[in-house]
């Protein structure tokens, strides 16, 4: 397992949650769902697709929305779901409330590495995908966002996501470029995430979680008890 250096200052977090511009979020889905995730981390979108599909409840928090593809996409259990959408970029939320609209969702912005500060609401699952390689800090200081959310996640209840991970996985050969590149452009905070660090995370916080790997890809469901 990594040390942990300390916790991101303020204006890391702001600057990590600025990389997602309008023009970043209209190539997204084309570009980073598309050619990235299949080619270069071995991870297909239809794995994180899936994950959504199995998990995503009639009442949905989602952190790190992006641009809302896998929300637009999954199958609910309900054609009418109650969706909240957290974000610190306002731009992210503005587009995908938009691409949701159908939906009516609440948009919160929110810094996800602080108290969420939601009220009264409940949910039954939260969604988190690939939030954790965005977010600056270690691991130990990522995986706070899950002390943030399992207030606000009924009994029963899931937590689902994905992180690209930097060690305990298989990369392909394009990775550990694209790792170092995506690093020292501050677009993700990664280089020193290992599995075996957000597996200690959950360990410690979840009775019940699974955690696997596709090729540079982390996921997990969370059981919250």
């Amino acid at each position: 397992m990594t040390a942990d250096a300390s916790p991101p200052a303020a204006d890391e977090v702001l600057a990590g949650a600025a990389v997602y511009s309008r023009r970043i979020l209209a190539a997204y889905d084309l570009w980073v769902l598309g050619f990235v995730c299949s080619r270069i981390w071995h991870c297909p979108r239809r794995e994180m697709l899936a994950l959504y599909d199995e998990h995503a409840g009639a009442e949905h928090l989602d952190l790190g929305p992006g641009t809302g593809f896998f929300l637009d996409r999954c199958r609910f259990p309900t054609p009418a779901p109650k969706l909240v959408l957290a974000d610190l970029n306002e731009e992210v939320l503005r587009k995908t409330g938009g691409r949701l609209h159908r939906y009516h969702p609440t948009l919160y912005k929110r810094d996800v590495l602080q108290p969420l500060e939601l009220g009264a609401a409940r949910f039954d699952s939260v969604g988190m995908n690939f939030l954790l390689h965005c977010l600056p800090g270690g691991m130990r200081h990522k995986t706070t966002v899950f002390d943030h959310v399992r207030q606000y996640v009924r009994p029963g209840g899931r937590i689902f996501g994905s992180t690209v991970l930097a060690r305990g996985v298989r990369h392909g050969r394009m990775a550990p470029k694209a790792l170092e590149s995506l690093n020292a452009d501050e677009v993700m905070h990664n280089a020193e995430d290992d599995l075996g660090d957000l597996d200690a995370a959950l360990a410690a916080r979840f009775d019940t979680y699974r955690l696997w790997t596709k090729g540079s890809v982390g996921l997990f469901v969370v059981t919250v008890g």
